[in-house]
């Protein structure tokens, strides 16, 4: 479940900040926007643990704060770095289906787009790469990438970014008018193992969805977010925030 719940805890953190709101039940909930339907999953490993701490202090520790450790433990066991996590987070007690909706990057949304989105939550182009690392674990549906396979852009063509080895196996796995649900690894080196594979993918044409793969490969990205590529193994930040330098 590590992936899934990282993904959880940034699904929550972008709409409304870090307030557990994504957890609220109700038809109007961000359990049910549109990246979150049929997608997120872990609710039921935060509701045990939540029970499990109010049976020995009732009333003291929210979901909010159980969520961002739950995430940080996450890395931290499958291989990650450790950080210290402040706590005292509120929990919310709306939900905000239609910010869900609309703040949260889609797989198939331009870097542009992307860079506003976390702009508008206080986040730069260094956390726009930092924070898509997190796909170095876990999952993708075909429904998620299956655009770059076949048809890309109406160009009647696959995406050109995406390496031709891959690119053959994906289209296997995920044919036109195929299972949408079909799930394929977002790191093909590293599935659950938390390392800097996702970026060295990216260098080769390797990343499963689009809104990895524009990171580097992008015309956008030549004045963005490509430089933190090439000057990566001379930045000490980024190492610390993306990649262990000894792996580079």
């Amino acid at each position: 479940m590590a992936a899934s719940l990282l993904r959880l805890h940034f699904h929550d953190c972008f709409v409304n900040g870090c307030d557990g709101s994504i957890l609220l039940d109700g038809e109007d909930g961000e359990k049910f926007a549109i990246p979150n339907r049929n997608s997120a999953r872990g609710y039921e490993v935060i509701d045990t643990i939540k029970s499990a701490v109010e049976s020995e202090c009732s009333g003291v520790v929210s979901c909010a704060d159980i969520l961002t450790l739950a995430a940080r433990d996450s890395v931290l066991l499958s291989g990650g770095r450790l950080w210290k996590v402040l706590l005292g987070r509120r929990d919310g007690l709306v939900a905000n289906q239609t910010g869900a909706n609309t703040a949260l990057p889609f797989p198939s949304e331009s870097l542009e787009n992307i860079i506003t989105k976390f702009v508008n939550v206080g986040l730069n182009i260094t956390d726009v790469v930092a924070l898509s690392g997190g796909h170095t674990i876990g999952l993708a549906k075909c429904a998620a990438f299956s655009n770059r396979l076949f048809d890309f852009n109406g160009t009647g063509s696959p995406d050109v970014t995406l390496e031709t080895t891959m690119l053959s196996d994906l289209q296997s796995l995920c044919p036109v008018n195929g299972d949408g649900n079909r799930t394929t690894a977002l790191d093909r080196n590293s599935t659950d193992l938390f390392d800097n594979h996702y970026f060295k993918n990216l260098l080769v044409g390797k990343a499963l969805l689009g809104s990895d793969q524009i990171l580097y490969s992008s015309e956008a990205a030549v004045t963005t977010t490509k430089s933190l590529f090439l000057s990566g193994k001379k930045s000490n930040n980024f190492h610390r925030i993306v990649v262990a330098e000894e792996d580079m």
